[in-house]
């Protein structure tokens, strides 16, 4: 379960969109769209779009940049979809963002998975390391570890079970 976040303002949380924020949202949009001051574009309407939601993201339980990213995202799709926008773009430097990879989701389960992964015991998430990331089997886990390998699968089961309960249902499908 995501923590709720600390109490802020409308003017606090604006400030904190704008300062921590507003870059790596440009820099998004840039990526998809190739120029830099339609990023820039856009990325004054998301904010425009958190004003106009600040009482939904002052009360949110979960990342309040994941929202905006992803509000990034549909207003660049929707300025692509419209069918003057792309005459425009025809010959242009235009980066289709149907057509690469959406990285939206894999930040938002990142930011998501970062704080609960720091919530397992040390014990627990090296076993997750080793096996997820490392891609070693239960034996080589638990002779790099020291630990038997019931131990090994006892570790990751629970630490497992633990990460299914942080995430909503529809994340994990």
């Amino acid at each position: 379960m995501a923590t709720p976040l600390p109490r802020m303002t409308c003017s606090d949380l604006l400030g904190t969109i704008m300062s921590e924020y507003r870059e790596g949202l440009v820099s998004y949009a840039e990526k998809m769209l190739g120029d830099r001051g339609l990023a820039e574009d856009i990325v004054q309407e998301t904010i425009i779009r958190a004003w106009r939601n600040m009482d939904r993201l002052l009360g949110m339980e979960g990342s309040v940049k994941g929202w905006l990213f992803t509000v990034t995202r549909h207003l660049v799709v929707d300025w692509v979809r419209k069918p003057h926008r792309r005459r425009e773009v025809l010959g242009g430097t235009y980066n289709d963002p149907a057509s690469g990879a959406d990285h939206t989701d894999a930040v938002h389960h990142a930011m998501v998975a970062k704080p609960t992964l720091r919530r397992l015991s040390p014990e627990h998430r090296a076993v997750l390391v080793h096996i997820y990331l490392c891609d070693r089997t239960i034996k080589e886990t638990a002779d790099i570890l020291g630990i038997p390998a019931g131990t090994v699968k006892s570790r990751q089961h629970n630490a497992l079970r633990k990460l299914r309960m942080a995430f909503p249902a529809e994340a994990v499908a």
